[in-house]
C-alpha cells in the first residue's frame, strides 16, 4: 500500500496524519489558537540568572520565560571547527527532525583518534550571561503544562536535504546513511559549498541526490540565517524572528526520507499553497499531491478518527483478547499488560510470551501516536524463561526503531518490568486534545456514594458540640440521598438517639457526588 499524508484543515484547526503502508503511524495536530512554537527562533532578554541550577530564564515573549542551561549557550562555539572528527557533539535541538538526531562524521575502515570537547557550561552560568543580556535561541521543547519552553542558543534551521547550524563548527551525516562512499561524497559536496560559519547535518533524504539540488540547499539556509540576523539587529527583544514551518509543510518536508507516495488536502486553499511548496522543493511528489472533493469528511473515509480516539482511552485492547491499560499522569506513565480475554492453548507460558510480544508492539505504536514522553514504566506478565525475555526485549527495540524521538529501555526484569525514556519535545495528545477533568479535579477517580454518606455521619459527629439547634437539615446530591434512605435507616435513628439531635435530608441537583453541607432548620 501506498504511504499517504492526509491533511485536513479548517479555520481553527489543521491535522495532518501520515499513514505508513495503509497504518496510522504519525499524527500532528496545530489549532490557531494554540500554535506550536517548536522551531521557532526569538530575540530574548535574559531575564533571572541561577548559578545554583547553571541555568537562566530567557524572557521570549511567551506566558513563562523559556529556560536556557549553561550547556545550550552556544558562546564559545563560535570559533570551533571538527570537521574531521568523529565524535557525535551535539544532539540535535529540531523536535520536528529527530530520525536525523544521531548523526556521526566520515567513517573509515580505521579507527580514528578521538577528541573530548567541552561545549557552552564549561564556564559557570553567571560567567556567560547576564540579566538584561539579549541572545538569539530557539525552542527545542514547547512549553508543557505548567513548565516554560525549553530553548538553546544552538540555532538548527533545516532544509530538505541538510540541516544548517550556523554556530556548529562541523559537518555531520546520518547514521542512517549507511554506505560510506556515499557519507563520503556528500561531505565532499558540503566541504566545497560550507560557508565561513557553521556547519552541517545531512539528512537521510540526501542520500542519492545530485551535488546540484544540495548546493541550493545549503545556499537557501545560508541566506536564511542572514536575513535571521538582519531581524535581529533591526528588532527588540523580546520577539519572535523567526516562526516554524506550519504544520502540514513541517510533516511533508520531515516525512520526505521515509517516502510520500500521495498527498490528500481536504482545503482548497491549502493545496494551493502545498503545490507550490512542492512545485519548488519536492517537484517529483507533484502528480501525487492531490485534492480531498468527497463528501465524507477525510479523516472518517481513511479510518483516522477511530485510532485518534482509540489513543486518547485508558484501555486498549489487542487483537488476541489481551488488554494494555495507560496511565499518563505528568511525572511519568504506566503501562500494565494484562490477559484479558485471552487463555492460550498450550501452556501458561507460552500464553504469557504470545500477549507480551503482541503487547510491545502496541506500546511502541501507542507511545508514538499519542507522543508520550518522560519516563514510560511498563509493566508486562511475569516471564519465567530467560530466553523469553529476551525475546520481548528485542521486539520492542525494533519496533521502537520506527520512532523518530529517540528512546531508551533497560532490560527486562524478572518481575516483567521495564523502565524506557522517551524524548519529550511537545504536548502529548492527550494535553492537545484533552483538559483536566473538572468534576473528579484530575484524580481520575470519585468517591463511592456510600464513602460519602459515612463521610457525612463523620462528620455530623464532629460538629455535635457546635450544634445549639435541635434539628439540622444536610443537603447533599440525590445519589447520596437515595443511598441513605435505603440503606442507613438504622444509623440514622442510631444517631439521633445518641445525639439528642434531629437530622433532615434534602437532596441538591447543583451538588457535586462528594460535595454536602449542614445548615441550620428553617435556614
Amino acid at each position: 500500500m501506498p504511504n499517504e499524508l492526509l491533511v485536513n484543515v479548517t479555520s481553527h484547526e489543521t491535522r495532518a496524519a501520515f499513514l505508513e503502508n495503509g497504518v496510522l503511524s504519525e499524527l500532528f495536530i496545530e489549532r490557531e489558537s494554540e500554535k506550536g512554537s517548536a522551531g521557532n527562533i526569538y530575540k530574548g532578554k535574559v531575564q533571572r540568572v541561577l548559578p545554583g541550577m547553571n541555568a537562566a530564564f530567557v524572557e521570549i515573549g511567551q506566558d513563562k520565560a523559556g529556560f536556557l542551561y549553561a550547556s545550550d549557550f552556544s558562546e564559545e562555539m563560535k570559533n570551533l571547527d571538527t570537521e574531521d572528527e568523529d565524535e557525535e557533539l551535539l544532539p540535535h535541538p529540531d523536535p520536528l527532525l529527530l530520525q536525523e538526531r544521531e548523526v556521526t562524521g566520515e567513517a573509515s575502515p580505521q579507527k580514528k583518534q578521538k577528541r573530548s570537547y567541552r561545549w557552552g557550561g564549561r564556564e559557570p552560568i553567571q560567567n556567560l550571561l547576564k540579566a538584561g543580556q539579549d541572545i538569539l535561541v530557539q525552542i527545542t521543547r514547547e512549553p508543557i503544562s505548567t513548565k516554560g519552553a525549553r530553548i538553546t542558543s544552538h540555532i538548527s534551521l533545516p532544509g530538505r536535504f541538510l540541516v544548517y547550524m550556523p554556530t556548529w563548527g562541523r559537518l555531520g551525516v546520518s547514521k542512517k546513511i549507511a554506505s560510506y562512499d556515499e557519507r563520503r561524497r556528500l561531505r565532499d559536496i558540503l566541504r566545497k559549498n560550507r560557508p565561513a560559519e557553521g556547519g552541517f547535518i545531512v539528512r537521510t533524504a540526501a542520500e542519492g541526490v545530485s551535488e546540484e539540488m544540495i548546493e541550493q540547499d545549503v545556499q537557501f539556509l545560508c541566506k536564511l540565517w542572514q536575513e535571521i540576523l538582519g531581524k535581529k539587529e533591526k528588532s527588540k527583544a523580546p520577539c519572535l524572528i523567526q516562526s516554524e514551518l506550519d504544520i502540514s509543510f513541517r510533516a511533508l518536508r520531515d516525512l520526505y526520507a521515509v517516502g510520500v507516495d500521495r498527498i490528500c488536502v481536504d482545503n482548497v486553499e491549502e493545496h494551493s499553497k502545498l503545490k507550490q511548496f512542492v512545485e519548488r522543493f519536492m517537484p517529483e511528489n507533484l502528480s501525487g499531491l492531490q485534492l480531498y472533493q468527497e463528501e465524507k469528511p477525510i479523516f472518517d473515509h481513511f479510518g483516522i478518527e477511530p485510532e485518534i480516539n482509540r489513543a486518547l482511552g485508558k484501555k486498549v485492547w489487542l487483537k488476541s483478547g489481551g488488554y494494555l491499560i495507560i496511565e499518563q499522569t505528568e511525572a511519568l506513565t504506566t503501562i500494565d499488560v494484562n490477559t484479558g480475554k485471552f487463555t492460550g492453548k498450550k501452556n501458561l507460558e507460552e500464553t504469557i510470551l504470545k500477549i507480551n510480544l503482541e503487547a510491545v508492539q502496541e506500546i511502541a505504536y501507542q507511545v508514538k501516536i499519542r507522543n508520550i514522553g518522560g519516563i514510560i514504566i511498563l509493566d508486562l506478565i511475569d516471564m519465567e524463561k530467560r530466553g523469553n525475555r529476551e525475546k520481548v526485549y528485542a521486539d520492542l527495540s525494533e519496533a521502537l526503531k520506527k520512532d523518530r524521538a529517540k528512546t531508551s529501555i533497560t532490560k527486562i526484569s524478572e518481575i516483567g518490568l521495564i523502565e524506557m525514556t522517551r524524548k519529550r519535545s511537545r504536548e502529548s495528545l492527550k494535553g492537545v486534545l484533552g483538559s483536566e477533568c473538572p468534576y473528579c479535579d484530575g484524580k481520575g477517580y470519585i468517591k463511592s456514594e456510600s464513602t460519602v454518606v459515612y463521610d457525612i455521619f463523620r462528620q455530623a459527629r464532629r460538629e455535635l458540640d457546635h450544634w445549639e439547634a435541635k434539628k439540622m437539615v444536610v443537603k447533599m446530591h440525590p445519589k447520596v440521598l437515595n443511598l441513605m434512605n435505603q440503606l442507613e435507616r438504622q444509623g440514622i435513628e442510631e444517631f439521633e438517639r445518641k445525639s439528642g439531635k434531629k437530622l433532615e435530608f434534602k437532596a441538591c441537583e447543583s451538588f457535586h457526588v462528594e460535595q454536602f453541607e449542614f445548615v441550620v432548620a428553617g435556614g
